[in-house]
C-alpha cells in the first residue's frame, strides 16, 4: 500500500517549521464540483473518487479549510484535525499532506489548520485554548464558530486523530524530568482503556487500538526512547491528572458521538522532519485498522518560495508582481492581494507590513507609507513584494510601475516597533529614550535594499530562545526592567543598549535605547473640603480617622503611567489598590484594634513589583494639631 512520506526536506525547515497554502477560488471550486457531478450522472462507468474543498470564514485572519476525499469504494471515515494549536507544526504539516489524498476506498476529513490565526503567530492560542472549548462554553470567540464547525465534522466520522506535539517523552514510570508520566510526546493518548457506545451498545477498545498502532510505528524507529506508547489519560475519573481534557476534542467525540478517538503526540524535541514522519506512520496505521486504502503516492516537501501576487491598485485591472519586486504607487492609494502564487497551495497569507491584520489577502487597503507585503505559508515568510512612492506617479496617476528589486533600490530602512504597546516606526540609527520597566516589542524591518526574511535582527543584551539563542530577537517583548543584561549594554552600565540589524556578517542598520530610572515626582490628593495637596515621595501627612480622601493624580515620568499603580497598606491590614479618582480606604482603618500611636500608613507608588516612593499617612482622633 502506497503511503506518504517525506522524503526530503530543504535546509531550513529545521529550524523555521514552515508549511503550504494558497486556497482556491470558491466560485471555480462551486463550478468544478457541479460539472463533476453532471458528469459522473451521465457516465456509464464506474463511479470515481470525489474530493471536495470548503471555505469557512473567508477573507478574516481564522480562515478555516475542510477537505474531503470520497474513495471510489464506500468505507469509514477518518477525520484529521491539525494545528487546533498553532505553535505544533509537527501535526498541521503531516495533515496538510493527506488533504489532496486520492483514496481506493473509504473518506478522509482532513481540516489541516484548525486555528490558522495562531498558526501565523506560531502560538498556542489566541483569545482560548480552542482545545479547551468543546464543553459547554458561553464565551463568544472566533474559535467558539471554529469548534462548532469541528464539532459537526467529527459527528460525520467513524475515528477522530487529533494530531499534536508534545512536551518530553511519555512513559508509564518516572524516568526522568522529560520522561515520565506527566509528558505528552511519543503518545497515542485517549480518554479511556475501553468504551460501551450508547444506543448501539458498541465495544470501542480504545486502548487495544492504541497498542496496535505503537507496534505498527515503532517497527520503524530504531531509538527506543522515541517508541511510541499507549497513554490513558482516564479523563473522566475523578483520580485523572488531566481532567482539563474534559474540554477537548477527543473527549467531545467519544462520550458525545460515541466514535474512538485519539490525541497522537510527537515530541516537541524531535527535529521537526522526524514529527511529521512519525505522525504519518500514525494515521497510516490507523487508515488500515479502518479498511482505508490510499492511492497517493510519496510526497515530497520543497522549501516554500514565493513566485508572484496578483495586485490591484485603485480597482484596475490586476498586475502580475513577482518575489522581490517593487511596485510604485502613490500615497492614498488602494490596493488588494487577489491571489498568491507558490510553490504550495495551503497556509499562504500575504501580509502588508503595518497595515492591515495578519492575512491582508483579498482586502483593501490604503497605502499611506513605504512597506513591503510578505507572503507567508503558515508562519514561515516566503517572498517579499516591496511597495513605494515614485514622484513619476503624480503626473500618470493612472500608470502603476513594477521594478526588479536591484533595478530600484530605496535607500531606507525603518523599524517597526512597539513601545508599550504602542506601535511606532523608527528611522536607522534613530535614538530613543525609555524608563527602565517599558515594554518594546521590534516587530518587524522595512527595507527596501534586503529581504528583512533574511536579516537577523539582535537586541544586543537580550536573549530570546535562552534554549537556541539565534540573535534573531523579532517578536519578543522585552521588559527593559528585568530582561535586559547590564553587562552587553554600551557602556556596561546597563542605561545603553542597541539593536544591529546584520546581513551575514554585515551591519546594516543601528537602533540606539538610552534608559532612565522609572522616578515618582508627586501625588495628588483631595481632602473632604475639596482642598487639594501635592504631596513628594516621604511626606508625612496627619489626617483623621473619619476623614474622606481622593487619590487625583500620580506624576512620574513613565509616560501615561504605565505600569504604575498606589496600594494603602498599614498594620493590621493587608496591602489595597487604590485607583486614581477613588476614594483611600482610610475608613476601613477605623475598626483597627491597634493604638493610635502605630496609625502611620504608607500609600507606595510601584511600578511593576517595585516601589518607587512611598507617602505617610498618621491617623487621630480629634482635630488636627
Amino acid at each position: 500500500m502506497n503511503q506518504p512520506a517525506v522524503l526530503d526536506w530543504k535546509t531550513g525547515i529545521r529550524q523555521l517549521m514552515i508549511a503550504p497554502s494558497k486556497e482556491r477560488n470558491m466560485k471555480s471550486i462551486i463550478i468544478m464540483i457541479l460539472c463533476v457531478g453532471i458528469m459522473v450522472l451521465l457516465s456509464v462507468h464506474p463511479v470515481q473518487a470525489k474530493k471536495s474543498h470548503t471555505v469557512f470564514f473567508e477573507g478574516t485572519d481564522h480562515e478555516l479549510h475542510v477537505y474531503k476525499s470520497f474513495g471510489n469504494e464506500p468505507g469509514k471515515t477518518l477525520m484529521l484535525i491539525g494545528g487546533i494549536q498553532g505553535d505544533e507544526p509537527g501535526g498541521f504539516l503531516s495533515a496538510d499532506l493527506y488533504a489532496d489524498f486520492s483514496l481506493s476506498k473509504g473518506n478522509l476529513i482532513v481540516v489541516p489548520r484548525a486555528n490558522f490565526l495562531s498558526i501565523m503567530l506560531n502560538k498556542r492560542k489566541v483569545n482560548q485554548d480552542m482545545n479547551r472549548k468543546f464543553a459547554e462554553d458561553d464565551t463568544h470567540t472566533y474559535e467558539t464558530e471554529i469548534v462548532a464547525i469541528l464539532k459537526k465534522l467529527i459527528s460525520e466520522s467513524d475515528l477522530l486523530l487529533n494530531l499534536h506535539d508534545g512536551s518530553g517523552f511519555y512513559s508509564d514510570k518516572w524516568i526522568s524530568q522529560e520522561q515520565n508520566p506527566e509528558r505528552y510526546g511519543q503518545s497515542i493518548i485517549a480518554d479511556c482503556e475501553s468504551f460501551m457506545a450508547e444506543g448501539n451498545g458498541r465495544g470501542i477498545s480504545l486502548g487495544e487500538m492504541a497498542r496496535i498502532v505503537s507496534e505498527k510505528i515503532n517497527r520503524k524507529i530504531k531509538n527506543p526512547l522515541y517508541h511510541f506508547h499507549f497513554n490513558n489519560h482516564n479523563t473522566k475519573e475523578k483520580s485523572s491528572i488531566h481532567k482539563e481534557q474534559r474540554k477537548s476534542a477527543t473527549y467531545y467525540a467519544l462520550y458525545t458521538c460515541g466514535i474512538p478517538a485519539f490525541g497522537v503526540e510527537t515530541s516537541k524535541s524531535l527535529p521537526l522532519e522526524e514529527k511529521v514522519l512519525h505522525h504519518n506512520w500514525a494515521i497510516n496505521a490507523f487508515m488500515e485498522e479502518l479498511g482505508i486504502i490510499p492511492e497517493t503516492p510519496g510526497i515530497n516537501l520543497d522549501h516554500p518560495e514565493l513566485r508572484y501576487l496578483i495586485i490591484s491598485v485603485n480597482d484596475s485591472l490586476p498586475i502580475l508582481v513577482e518575489n522581490q519586486q517593487t511596485l510604485f504607487v502613490k500615497p492614498g492609494d488602494m490596493i488588494m492581494v487577489s491571489h498568491i502564487e507558490a510553490n504550495y497551495e495551503r497556509g499562504l497569507s500575504a501580509d502588508i507590513i503595518g497595515i492591515g491584520t495578519f492575512n491582508d489577502t483579498r482586502k483593501k487597503i490604503k497605502i499611506e507609507k513605504p512597506t513591503r507585503i510578505v507572503a507567508r505559508k503558515d508562519f514561515y515568510p516566503c517572498g517579499n513584494i516591496y511597495l513605494s512612492f515614485s514622484e513619476d506617479r503624480d503626473r500618470f496617476a493612472h500608470e502603476v510601475s513594477v521594478a526588479k528589486q536591484h533595478e530600484s533600490r530605496p535607500p531606507y530602512l525603518f523599524f517597526k516597533v512597539k513601545i508599550n504597546g504602542r506601535e511606532s516606526i523608527l528611522r536607522d540609527n534613530d535614538q530613543v529614550k525609555l524608563i527602565q520597566g517599558d515594554k518594546i516589542l521590534i516587530e518587524d524591518i522595512i527595507t527596501g535594499l534586503y529581504d528583512p526574511s533574511k536579516l537577523v535582527v539582535n537586541f544586543k543584551g537580550f536573549v530570546g530562545d535562552k534554549d537556541n539563542n539565534t540573535g534573531e530577537d523579532r517578536g519578543y517583548v522585552i521588559d527593559t526592567k528585568s530582561d535586559l543584561l547590564a553587562d552587553y549594554s554600551t557602556e556596561k552600565k546597563g542605561t545603553g543598549y542597541q539593536v544591529v540589524v546584520l546581513s551575514g556578517r554585515e551591519t546594516v542598520g543601528k537602533l540606539f535605547f538610552e534608559l532612565e530610572e522609572a522616578t515618582f515626582n508627586y501625588i495628588v490628593i483631595e481632602t473632604g473640603n475639596h482642598k487639594k495637596q501635592c504631596l513628594v515621595p516621604g511626606d508625612v501627612v496627619n489626617l483623621r480617622s473619619d476623614e474622606r480622601v481622593h487619590l487625583v493624580d500620580i506624576i512620574t515620568n513613565v509616560e501615561n503611567r504605565m505600569d504604575v499603580k498606589a496600594y494603602w497598606s498599614g498594620p493590621g491590614m493587608t496591602k489595597q489598590y487604590v485607583e486614581i479618582k477613588n476614594k483611600i480606604p482610610i475608613d476601613i482603618l477605623t475598626d483597627t484594634p491597634a493604638n493610635m500611636s502605630e496609625n502611620q500608613y504608607r500609600l507606595d507608588v510601584q511600578r511593576g513589583d517595585e516601589i518607587m516612593g512611598s507617602v505617610y499617612f498618621k491617623l487621630f482622633s480629634g482635630d488636627a494639631s
